[in-house]
């Protein structure tokens, strides 16, 4: 199968190129920059910026199944508008090129009102994208465990520089984190699978935990001593962002839309996809330590 991947570069991205080799497919890359890009050999690179339309012509050309796994969180204020309309030219250009499948990697949570805006925004670009006249495979998939995640960057980060935390009340909220050589596992997954086409699935790792439990078990994969975790009902996610902002080294415009978004619980409520894919999951503890020694901060 001839299948592009937008977001090449990124964390999701730069490892799902290599699997897609590995499982036999011609690959070929969309990247804003070619000459910062090292592909593996066989990928074919093209250069374009899914922020303007014109530059994608031929992008798409050719194309069997098409990845969308980008998103604008960490360019400020306006991340949602500039997600609407990336994926709007994705669905236009794959649609004009006649792609049969494409695949999106959204968030997982609940539905509603009280979404925050990143989640909210995810939800938007889903919906645009299927308006394409392609089949759509979405997976909603909650904190992803792996070194260069966002989310676990900062966890990792909160954990080794602060003995005691004063945290917002729902660092009680569950939440089900997956490994990324799951993710990636189940993005190749559902190209190879017909009757994933067009549908929508929840994917997440073997257990629900608190986000509290997550923080505790780094620390320890980390060989570092368990925080001490004071839940205060009067934190706003406003000032959670600054306070990680303190902290860690993340960027405010990506640790606020991070942070609001713990109010919503994120676990799995459908696991059809299991009657379609088999994926062997991944303990949180084994997704922590791959993910620390990835990034050089096991313990000793």
């Amino acid at each position: 199968m001839h299948v592009l991947v937008t977001g090449a570069t990124g964390f999701v991205g730069g490892r799902l190129v290599p699997a897609l080799l590995t499982a036999g497919h011609t690959v070929r890359a969309l990247v804003r920059d070619a000459s910062r890009y090292d592909p593996p050999n066989g990928v074919e690179v093209v250069e374009g910026d899914l922020l303007e339309y014109e530059s994608l012509g031929g992008a798409f050309e050719g194309i069997d199944a098409a990845y969308y796994l980008v998103h604008s969180m960490g360019a400020g204020k306006d991340f949602e508008q500039r997600d609407r309309l990336a994926a709007r030219n994705f669905a236009e250009q794959a649609s004009a090129a006649g792609v049969d499948r494409a695949v999106y990697l959204g968030g997982l949570g609940e539905t509603g009102d009280e979404l925050s805006a990143h989640l909210r925004s995810r939800r938007e670009v889903e919906q645009i994208l299927s308006e394409g006249s392609y089949d759509l495979t979405t997976l909603r998939a909650a904190i992803i465990v792996g070194d260069g995640s966002a989310s676990f960057r900062m966890i990792q980060q909160m954990v080794k520089r602060l003995p005691v935390m004063v945290t917002p009340r729902w660092v009680r909220n569950e939440c089900q984190p997956i490994a990324i050589a799951d993710v990636i596992e189940y993005l190749v997954a559902v190209i190879e699978t017909p009757e994933t086409a067009g549908n929508t699935y929840e994917i997440g790792g073997p257990e629900v935990l608190t986000y509290e439990t997550m923080l505790r078990r780094t620390a320890e994969a980390m060989g570092i001593r368990r925080p001490l975790i004071v839940p205060v009902p009067v934190l706003t996610p406003r000032l959670s962002s600054y306070w990680v902002g303190l902290v860690t080294d993340a960027d405010p415009s990506v640790a606020r839309p991070l942070i609001d978004g713990l109010k919503n619980p994120v676990v799995v409520t459908d696991d059809s996809i299991t009657d379609h894919v088999d994926v062997t999951l991944t303990p949180f503890d084994q997704a922590v330590e791959r993910a620390l020694a990835d990034s050089g901060a096991a313990a000793e």
